[in-house]
């Protein structure tokens, strides 16, 4: 079983008062950019780590397939904010190398494998650890281009 990731996020408290003035669709669109703006920074920690595991020898780059997605149908169904940092290709499931290729990074179905392990190969996760060591840094992030996003608002609506 992997290890569940904890979190602790501070310094939201002033951000969230802020909020409570702005209208829905200003606070959405503000933080739909802080929150990719975010993602983007643990992608980028997630492709660093993944460029450590990956072999040179091999047509396979794991680190050029991590990317971020926003989710549209949780925006529909609950109007909340989700962007999903993941390794393009996922699982592969049934599809042959062929259909994978056309990929950035090829082919990286293995990428499971070196990130949740088995029974002969131990866990080595870069996409776990990239969240884990780098999620202050990501809130900050997120809380400094949200606050300018509102800032940007408040101005156009004196206009």
């Amino acid at each position: 079983m992997t290890d569940p990731v904890a979190v602790n996020v501070e310094g939201l408290e002033p951000l969230l008062a802020r909020m409570d003035s702005m209208s829905f669709d200003l606070r959405k669109k503000g933080g739909r950019f802080a929150m990719r703006k975010a993602a983007n920074l643990i992608r980028d920690k997630a492709r660093e780590n993944a460029k450590q595991l990956d072999d040179p020898a091999s047509a396979a780059d794991i680190s050029a397939n991590v990317a971020v997605r926003f989710s549209p149908k949780d925006f529909k169904r609950n109007g909340n904010l989700v962007f999903r940092v993941g390794v393009l290709g996922g699982a592969g499931g049934r599809k042959s190398a062929e259909q994978l290729s056309g990929l950035p990074g090829q082919d990286t179905r293995h990428w499971r494998q070196q990130e949740f392990g088995n029974s002969k190969h131990p866990a080595q996760p870069f996409m776990r650890r990239a969240l884990s060591e780098h999620i202050q840094a990501a809130t900050d992030e997120f809380i400094s281009q949200y606050n300018k996003a509102l800032d940007r608002a408040i101005k156009r609506g004196k206009r």
